[in-house]
């Protein structure tokens, strides 16, 4: 048995075949270009998309925040908005924590 072993590790390796360099080179572009497609892109739009819905909010408007706490817009400013949440109760949040905008009327039907 040890005569097998021994004459297997005297081979030589063989060479490695030619063109590997370019096959790897395509392959990382393909990885990235895969990647972005399915994780950069999306994620950016969903940014975009959630910007314009916190530049539009207005006086009035009733949102969801992203601790799902439901208001009425009472008052707005550049960075921050105050939400009227129930009778003489007001909440103060930043824009970019609101979640999204309910229709009209909504938080009278949820009672």
């Amino acid at each position: 048995m040890s005569l097998f072993v021994a004459s297997a590790q005297a081979q030589d390796a063989a060479p490695p075949a030619p063109g590997g360099d370019l096959f790897q080179i395509a392959f990382l572009i393909g990885l990235f270009a895969l990647f972005y497609f399915i994780a950069i892109r999306p994620q950016r739009k969903r940014q975009k998309e959630h910007a314009e819905m916190v530049s539009a909010l207005g006086k009035g408007d009733e949102v969801v925040t992203s601790s799902g706490i439901l208001g009425k817009i009472n008052s707005l400013d550049d960075n921050y908005i105050v939400l009227t949440v129930s009778d003489k109760v007001n909440m103060k949040f930043q824009r970019v924590h609101i979640n999204a905008v309910l229709p009209k009327g909504t938080l009278k039907s949820i009672g």
